[in-house]
C-alpha cells in the first residue's frame, strides 16, 4: 500500500504561523525544534462537506500533548480554527480532505535540546490536502514488527509526540516483506496497535480491542466503540495475545486518515475467511453515516 501523488495537490497552499504560501515556496527554520528533535505534537483531522469530524477531540488531544511535553505557548483553540479556516479557503477545499496540524517547541536561538534554547513561541504549520482514505476496500495484510511499542515509562503514548522512528522502523519491515502495513507488540508481549492504526478483532460477534497501554487514545477507536455501544454491539479493552488475532473471525484497523479497513492476512496467515468481514462492513457504514451528518463547519457551503 503505497500512496500517490494527487494532482490536485500540485499547487497546495500551506500555513506555517500565519503565513500562507505555495507548497513549494514552504518552509521551517533549521532552529525549529522540529527539526532540531522532532518537539512537536500533531493531529490528524478529515474534513467531510465542510465540516471536520470530531475537531474538538483532536484539538483537546493536541493541548495536553503540548501541555505534557511543557510547551510555554499554546495557540487559543480559536486561533487554531481561524487558521484550517484560513487554509481551507485558500485552497478552496470542502470535501474529501486530510489536514495534518503540527504544533512545534518553535524556533530556538542557537542549536541545542534544552527547551530554554525556545524563547520566541511555538509554530502552527496546518497542511491540508485532496486525500481520500488511503487504505483499500479489499482488505490488508499486516506483519508482526520485531519493533516494539515503549512503555509509558519510557515514551508516554497519551502524548500525541511527532517522534515517530518507532513507527517508521516497523513500517520499513512491513514494505520489506511486501505487507501493508506492521502489528506491534509492547514490551509485555502484547499487541499495541500497527505502525499507523489501532486495532480490533471480532470473535463470535463480539469486538476486542487493545488497552491505551503502549498506544494513544485513538478518536476513530473510540467512535468505534461509541458506535457498538448504540447499537448494543459488545466491545472490550483488553490485552490482546498474537493466538487472539490469528483465531478472530475478523479484524479490521481505524484511524482518521484511513477511516475503518478490514484486515484479511497477518504473519501469513488469514484472518477468518480472508474477505472483509460482515461486521466490519457494517461498522463502516455507520461510521460514515456519523462523518456525513457531524462534525464542526468550517466551511461555509
Amino acid at each position: 500500500m503505497l500512496q500517490q501523488f494527487n494532482e490536485k495537490n500540485r499547487d497546495l497552499i500551506v500555513n506555517i504561523n500565519g503565513r500562507l504560501v505555495h507548497r513549494d515556496e514552504a518552509g521551517i527554520s533549521p532552529f525549529d525544534s522540529a527539526v532540531q528533535g522532532g518537539d512537536a505534537v500533531w493531529e490528524g483531522l478529515r474534513l467531510y462537506n465542510g465540516r471536520i469530524f470530531k475537531l474538538h477531540q483532536h484539538l483537546d488531544r493536541l493541548h495536553r500533548s503540548a501541555v505534557a511535553l511543557s510547551f510555554s505557548e499554546i495557540p487559543s483553540r480559536e486561533k487554531i480554527v481561524e487558521e484550517i479556516k484560513r487554509t481551507l479557503v485558500a485552497n478552496k477545499m470542502r470535501n474529501g480532505v486530510h489536514i495534518r496540524l503540527t504544533l512545534t517547541r518553535g524556533l530556538k536561538v542557537t542549536s541545542g535540546m534544552d527547551p530554554r534554547l525556545n524563547q520566541s513561541g511555538s509554530t502552527l504549520i496546518v497542511l491540508a490536502e485532496h486525500k481520500a482514505p488511503v487504505y483499500a476496500k479489499t482488505g490488508l495484510s499486516l506483519i508482526t514488527s520485531k519493533i516494539h511499542r515503549p512503555p509509558p515509562d519510557i515514551l508516554d503514548a497519551q502524548i500525541h509526540h511527532a517522534n515517530l522512528l518507532n513507527s517508521i522502523l516497523a513500517k520499513i519491515e512491513a514494505n520489506n516483506a511486501g505487507a501493508d502495513d506492521a502489528l506491534m507488540l509492547d514490551s509485555r508481549g502484547f499487541v499495541a496497535e500497527t505502525n499507523a492504526t489501532h486495532i480490533f478483532i471480532v470473535r463470535k460477534g463480539e469486538l476486542a480491542t487493545s488497552r491505551v497501554v503502549a498506544c494513544p487514545e485513538g478518536i476513530t477507536r473510540a467512535t468505534v466503540i461509541e458506535i457498538c455501544a448504540a447499537q448494543k454491539i459488545p466491545c472490550t479493552e483488553t490485552d490482546l495475545t498474537l493466538d487472539d488475532v490469528y483465531r478472530a473471525d475478523e479484524m479490521f484497523c481505524t484511524g482518521t486518515m484511513g477511516e475503518l479497513a478490514g484486515v484479511i492476512e497477518v504473519d501469513d496467515r488469514l484472518i477468518g475467511d480472508g474477505r472483509v468481514g460482515s461486521i466490519t462492513k457494517r461498522l463502516s457504514d455507520f461510521y460514515a453515516q456519523r462523518t456525513a451528518n457531524e462534525g464542526v463547519q468550517v466551511v461555509d457551503s
